[in-house]
């Protein structure tokens, strides 16, 4: 049974840190991609980053988050630094078989595997 089951969200004041995990089980990491989402309040779900080899990122993350991961843990971290309060969200973690093309996706439709999420708020 595939699980992905974020953790780690919580409040946060401005300019302050927060390491979100993603613990999943039913599947290897070494044969998926590995991807952040994030829900705004009243907004769309957005793309936040993905992990294969190396760490892609939107440009309203980069610098300030990295994404990390364990495949012996089959564990995904997101790093977030310096967080503002437009940071505020539902957290997701998502998994996409790197045997489909692009393995690199900002698209969540081509995630198969989703968490159920972990809210962040950041305080200004």
């Amino acid at each position: 049974q595939v699980q992905l089951v974020e953790s780690g969200g919580g409040l946060v004041q401005a300019g302050g840190s927060l390491r979100l995990s993603c613990a999943v089980s039913g599947f290897s990491l070494d044969y998926y991609a590995m991807g952040w989402f994030r829900q705004p309040p009243g907004k769309e779900r957005e793309f936040v980053g993905v992990i294969r080899r190396s760490g892609y990122y939107a440009d309203s993350v980069k610098g300030r988050f990295t994404i990390s991961r364990d495949n012996a843990k089959n564990t995904v971290y997101l790093q977030m630094n310096s967080l503002k309060p437009e940071d505020t969200a539902v957290y997701y973690c998502a998994a996409r078989s790197i045997s489909l093309s692009p393995v690199y996706s900002d698209y969540e439709n081509d995630y198969r595997y989703w968490g159920q999420g972990t809210q962040v708020t950041v305080s200004s």
